[in-house]
């Protein structure tokens, strides 16, 4: 029996879900190229000047926002999830609420996610390609490019952007990553789920910073992730006592949500805590040497940001804990050292440990 196009696209289509299952993707969805509406948000989020030092954000001109000129010949594009938390709320919440714990959003905690999924993802276009027997124009992304993923996930029907600009789903709340695959299939398109955040703003209120200045609408230049990860110099003052014991990015927006609830624990082994990061004490990742660091977070996001910024994070952290002999010892150990961004937050946070 031969199959007409759109029978063989409908087909195509199925398959590709099925295949994504069997990849480890929790979802997988597909959507058409046309991101007008984000493309406006963008715009517009771009002119008020909320991304900061995020150059990249602007860089690419309409890439971003218009798949097909960031890969010619792109139709659709293939969007997929991966769940990643590895333990309950309630003891995420516990050690961000322990002012001596470093906390590490929980997303960095395992292996790096960019290579694992974009080896699943190439895995996936190669069982497209097998099954065409041609080339499927297929091109695969994880945060790596100028992709506005979430826009795209939420064509594709794989949750809705919430309030904090992260994507929810209604069975598994927002702790998952995203990745595209694009390709140049006519096939056929998922429907868009709506929105459920309802009048709920607790994202709103709970951030530290206040950096969701209204819904929808993050200013990153106060985002503690911004702040502690995509920030290269100086975190300016006002933003370090509200920063707490986070050393890299936050999950308090994702903590409150009450879709978390939905939330279910990775099945990925390599999504799992490594190096004991998800309850070391500040003061002992403060005593890391460059080397120490680096060994602890091989095969981590963390590693981007180097031992240097490290230190100035946790330098902040250690400003923020409870006024102890040991913590003021441990800063004293620091102020030699050659880094004058160093420095500055050691002794910042020497200041903090003074005041009584």
């Amino acid at each position: 029996m031969t199959l007409n196009c759109t029978e063989y696209h409908d087909k195509l289509a199925q398959l590709i879900k099925q295949w994504g299952q069997e990849l480890g993707f929790q979802q997988v969805g597909i959507s058409d190229i046309n991101l007008a509406l984000a493309e406006k948000h963008l715009h517009n989020w771009l002119a008020q000047g909320f991304h900061g030092e995020m150059d990249y954000m602007q860089r690419h001109g309409l890439k971003r926002s218009r798949p097909e000129l960031l890969h010619p010949g792109t139709l659709r594009v293939i969007s997929v999830r991966m769940d990643y938390q590895t333990e309950s709320l309630q003891s995420i919440q516990q050690k961000l609420d322990d002012p001596t714990a470093a906390f590490i959003s929980r997303y960095a905690l395992g292996r790096d996610y960019h290579k694992l999924m974009r080896n699943r993802l190439q895995k996936l276009a190669d069982k497209i390609n097998d099954y065409t027997q041609a080339d499927a124009g297929t091109r695969a992304f994880v945060d790596s490019a100028p992709v506005l993923e979430k826009a795209l996930a939420e064509q594709a029907g794989l949750g809705w952007i919430g309030k904090h600009s992260n994507l929810i789903n209604r069975k598994a709340g927002s702790w998952f990553f995203l990745g595209e695959l694009f390709v140049n299939l006519a096939l056929p398109i998922d429907k868009p789920t709506t929105a459920h955040c309802g009048d709920c703003v607790a994202c709103l209120d709970i951030c530290p910073t206040k950096a969701i200045v209204a819904p929808y609408q993050v200013d990153a230049r106060r985002c503690v992730s911004y702040l502690t990860i995509e920030l290269h110099g100086a975190i300016p003052e006002e933003f370090r006592p509200l920063i707490g014991n986070r050393i890299y990015g936050c999950d308090d927006c994702q903590i409150i949500c009450p879709w978390n609830r939905f939330a279910k624990n990775t099945v990925e082994a390599d999504f799992l805590p490594r190096h004991g990061l998800n309850s070391q004490q500040l003061l002992d990742v403060f005593a890391w040497t460059e080397a120490e660091f680096l060994q602890k977070t091989e095969g981590s996001a963390i590693r981007r940001i180097g031992h240097e910024r490290w230190l100035r994070n946790v330098a902040v952290a250690l400003g923020n804990a409870p006024k102890a002999e040991s913590v003021s010892a441990a800063l004293l150990t620091k102020l030699t050292h050659p880094s004058d961004l160093v420095k500055e937050h050691v002794n910042w946070a020497l200041q903090r440990q003074a005041v009584s």
